[in-house]
């Protein structure tokens, strides 16, 4: 049994393994419906509880397809609609009627601590849907997209983030590290990873280079990521924070600095942060990005399970 809750925790090989599995069952699908299941059927008769604490659209969609395809079953729950966190009952017990119910566990929480608590009373694995600090199943996907536009190892490619330094920016710190891709990040000086963050990629013997200029951030770029600088659950003042991005803003001048054949990415929902010109532009690979969500959490859940072939 293994667990998949941040990236940093995971070892390099472990995450290559799943990238190549889920190679491998992306092009044994080509021929196969949405609603067909993989031949070896390897999840047969296994049952995903999925629980969510914030909105989801993709992390939702993709796992319940990706069981699916496995030859699962998926139950979907909200906590708001249990006991948890009402004082009606402990995270304690209700690991232990999900670990009675189900086999494995996906939560998306508002609490790391959540995470690291259900972790320790649950008997099935636990994967991590989104947790303040961390996105680790977005970035391995994304991993995964980049390999396969790129028709080339990530390793070898010039990785950069324009944008707030949020939970899916550190897992792609983090990627950088396991990966040993270059990551230059452009933001403004007050919205910088986290001393702990930077701290740990040191520790790692690895560098990531941080730009308050996005010109320089996005330079010679293969690869250019964003993530929405604007979210609902912001407790800053919004209308600052949109000035201090303005320049920041991903379009067609800024995106010229990059390499002649990079790419955009961006994890969705968007906002302000780039221009529709590039958002629905030649370079920009979101909707195949989102789609490859199913491939990768689909080789997750079998590495969870110790079925990665």
């Amino acid at each position: 049994m293994k667990h998949f809750i941040n990236l940093k925790d995971i070892p390099a090989k472990d995450l290559r393994k799943i990238i190549i599995d889920a190679k491998k069952r992306k092009r044994l699908r080509k021929k196969l419906s949405t609603l067909e299941i993989d031949k070896d059927a390897p999840l047969k008769g296994k049952l995903l509880i999925q629980m969510f604490e914030k909105s989801s659209l993709r992390t939702r969609l993709s796992f319940d397809l990706a069981m699916k395809q496995l030859a699962g079953g998926t139950l979907t729950l909200r906590s708001n609609e249990l006991h948890l966190g009402q004082g009606g009952e402990s995270i304690a017990d209700t690991a232990k009627i999900l670990s009675t119910y189900g086999d494995i566990f996906m939560f998306r929480t508002d609490s790391d601590q959540k995470i690291e608590n259900f972790k320790k009373y649950l008997s099935v694995p636990i994967i991590n849907g989104l947790s303040p600090s961390s996105h680790p199943t977005q970035v391995l996907s994304d991993i995964f997209t980049v390999e396969e536009i790129m028709k080339k190892p990530i390793t070898n490619l010039n990785i950069c983030w324009i944008g707030d330094s949020n939970n899916v920016l550190d897992s792609l710190i983090a990627a950088s590290v396991k990966f040993s891709f270059k990551l230059s990040i452009g933001c403004p000086k007050n919205f910088e990873p986290c001393k702990e963050v930077r701290n740990w990629v040191k520790k790692n013997n690895r560098k990531i280079y941080i730009y308050n200029d996005p010109k320089k951030a996005v330079s010679g770029a293969d690869v250019i990521f964003s993530d929405k600088v604007i979210s609902l659950n912001d407790k800053l003042d919004k209308n600052k924070k949109k000035q201090q991005f303005k320049k920041f803003k991903i379009d067609k001048k800024l995106i010229s600095f990059a390499s002649r054949k990079s790419i955009f990415l961006h994890c969705l929902p968007r906002g302000d942060e780039v221009s529709d010109e590039v958002f629905l532009g030649k370079r920009s690979r979101v909707w195949q990005q989102a789609l490859n969500r199913v491939h990768v959490q689909k080789s997750i859940l079998l590495y969870c399970f110790g079925k990665l072939r």
